[in-house]
């Protein structure tokens, strides 16, 4: 077998690259040496004591989290951590990830966001049942809107 010498500084950049763009994966290709570089995202989820209608404003899309004391998702809240085409099923035709009224569990996909050719799951933060779902399939998302609502 082949030595395969490491470019610690190759990987340091597309480490670098990662953390700027938000993706969770990141490959490089040349000739016939491969190095793929992947981060593990946390979906942090925050839990409030006022009433969830009162957190959401109304408006053309009520999943996006604007500025000031609204911005407060409700509890169960998955939000979108990255900007990127945000994907219900794996494939066109093929079962949703999670529908509402289905029980998931903490860590199953319930999601996928594709940015830059990259596609990302969205995990569960927690066990529960889906109560709603906040985008459609193929719809432009943006960082920090809610995807769904688990409870």
């Amino acid at each position: 077998m082949a030595s395969f010498d490491i470019d610690g500084e190759l990987i340091r950049k597309l480490a670098d690259l990662l953390r700027e763009t938000g993706l969770t994966e990141v490959e490089f290709a040349e000739g016939d040496r491969r190095i793929r570089v992947t981060r593990q995202t946390a979906v942090q989820t925050v839990s409030v004591a006022a009433p969830a209608a009162a957190l959401v404003a109304p408006g053309p899309n009520p999943g996006r989290l604007g500025g000031g004391a609204a911005a407060v998702p409700p509890a169960g809240a998955v939000i979108s951590p990255m900007v990127g085409t945000a994907y219900t099923s794996p494939e066109p035709g093929a079962p949703a990830y999670a529908r509402i009224g289905e029980q998931i569990k903490a860590g199953q996909t319930v999601m996928i966001i594709e940015a830059m050719k990259v596609m990302n799951p969205i995990k569960a933060p927690r066990s529960g049942t889906v109560t709603q779902i906040l985008v459609s399939d193929a719809q432009p998302v943006e960082f920090g809107e809610i995807l769904l609502i688990i409870e």
